[in-house]
Parts: C-alpha cells; structure tokens; sequence
C-alpha cells in the first residue's frame, strides 16, 4: 500500500528573484559574448555558448514553477515513481523532472440514486442516502484505485444496500431499530460501512444520511392499509386504557361520596354504559328513563 510522504518543495517567490536577476546576467554574458566577436577575440566563441547554454537551463528549471490552491494537493512524480505530495498553498517550486497531478481536498457530497432493496423483513422499498466525504490520503486515493470518484459512488451505494437490509423499514416492538423511526442510529451504521469501505481509498466519510425512503410501489397501497390499521388500534388501546381510568374513578367516587347504592348488577351495567359512550366513534345519545330505578 501506498502512503502519502509529504514534498512540498520549495518556496517560489524567492526563486522568482533569483530568476529575475539571471536573466538580465545571461543577456549581458551574450552582449559580451558578442562584443568579442567582433573584436576577433578567441574568448567569445565560450561566451556565446555560455550565454545560450545558461539561457537554456533557466528556461528548463522554470517547469520547475507550480501553484498549490487552498485545499488542494498536487501528486508529485519522478518517472513513474511516487515522490510525494504537496500540500501547501502558494507559489512553490520542485524537480522539473517532476509530473505534477491536481488532487483536490474539498469537501463533496454525493447522492446517490433511489435503490430498490428488501428490508430485513423482505419488504421491498426505495432508498436513498447523500454521503458528504473529502480525500485525506492523497497517494492512495491517487494510486490505491482507478478513478476515487467513480470508487465513492459504487462503494456507498453497495454500503446503503447493505445497511437497508439490516433493519426493517417500521419497528412493530417497542425499542426496536427501523429504517424510518431511527434514523440516528441508521445514519451511523451507514457512516462506519461506508467508511470501511472508502478506507483503501484514502477518503473519509464526514457524513452519511438518508434522503429518500419509501416502500416500492407495488406494495406501497398496502403498506399504507397496514399502517393505517396499526395506528387505529394503538389509538383505540390508548382509548380504552383512558376510558378504564374514568370509569374507575367514577366508581370510586360514588362510592366514597355514598351518592347511591349499586349492586354487581348495576355496577356492571353502568360499567357498560360508560365504555360505550367514552370509547365509541360518534356521540352517544341517551335515553332519560321517566321510571324508577327499580323494577
């Protein structure tokens, strides 16, 4: 495995003047050069050659010249030979023998298409995740794969496969994890699988989120009957855990206050009575019994 070695190189500006300084020297070593010529002087014909051998180096040693952008790296190599990588903003200036290639450093996100999968209940559903990932490791994300980029989107989409599958999409035990009602709990585990799987690439996961969940269209109308009728009845045990409570106290009441007598019988009617008229749908309507009580 390949691991990044920092190269940064050196410093550009000074060079900069250096450069401009040899310059204007080479010129007046080719002025003299020339002035020799034309007296005839033996010295002039190594003049000349200096003059346009000094030119020329300075010409190659310029491709030594690179710019780093903030959150940016450039991949440095010799003859095929990894080198090292260069990290530091600015005008810098390495080996001319050196291939130099841009690497960028910045934050990405990617999302990734609505996939279709069985959750662990083998229900089909759609799911789709955004993965927000940066490169760290320069020589591995370069050389370790093809194309990083390209590595980024398989590998998250295989991780939010198999992260779909490892839960149900709705809990129907209390505690339980689901897609849809831990959505905390899901966003780490898909961040630790895309992170296992985007290590040999040199790219760190920062973030892993779901942006679409859904059941598949062909068992969407009955996923819905499903949740529907899920929700009545806890509705309902809410209701009659209620409706139980008042009917309690309403007896206890009674009893304590001594306003009537009631017998089991009656007690039992009344129990009735009341459930009905707290747990049912619509409104009860009474009946006024003009009688007495007793037959």
């Amino acid at each position: 495995m390949i691991r990044e070695r920092s190269r940064d190189g050196l410093p550009g500006l000074p060079l900069v003047f250096l450069f401009i300084v040899g310059y204007p020297a080479t010129l007046w070593l080719f002025v003299l050069g020339v002035n020799a010529a034309e007296r005839r002087d033996p010295s002039a014909t190594f003049q000349l050659i200096g003059a346009i051998l000094l030119f020329a180096l300075q010409l190659f040693l310029c491709r030594g010249f690179f710019m780093v952008s903030p959150n940016e790296a450039r991949v440095l190599q010799l003859f095929g030979d990894y080198a090292g990588s260069a990290k530091i903003a600015g005008l810098r200036w390495a080996n001319p023998f050196y291939t130099r290639k841009k690497i960028s450093l910045r934050v990405r996100n990617f999302e990734s298409s609505h996939l279709k999968v069985n959750d662990a209940e083998g229900n089909p559903i759609e799911i789709g995740a955004v993965v927000v990932w940066r490169v760290v490791e320069t020589a591995e994300a370069m050389f370790e794969v093809d194309d990083y980029e390209n590595y980024v989107k398989v590998q998250s989409e295989a991780a939010v496969r198999n992260a779909a599958t490892s839960y149900p999409y709705d809990a129907h035990h209390e505690g339980e994890v689901s897609l849809r009602g831990s959505t905390a709990v899901v966003a780490d585990h898909l961040k630790e699988e895309v992170q296992q799987r985007l290590l040999k690439a040199g790219v760190e996961a920062l973030e892993t989120r779901i942006s679409h969940l859904a059941y598949a269209p062909e068992i969407a109308a009955a996923m819905l009957q499903r949740q529907q009728a899920g929700a009545i009845i806890a509705a309902r045990e809410k209701i009659v855990q209620g409706a139980v409570g008042m009917v309690e106290m309403a007896l206890d009441a009674l009893s304590h206050k001594g306003i009537v007598q009631l017998d089991e019988e009656r007690k039992a009617a009344m129990v009735s009575n009341l459930l009905v008229v707290l747990c049912g749908e619509k409104g009860a309507q009474p009946i006024v019994n003009a009688g007495t009580i007793h037959q």
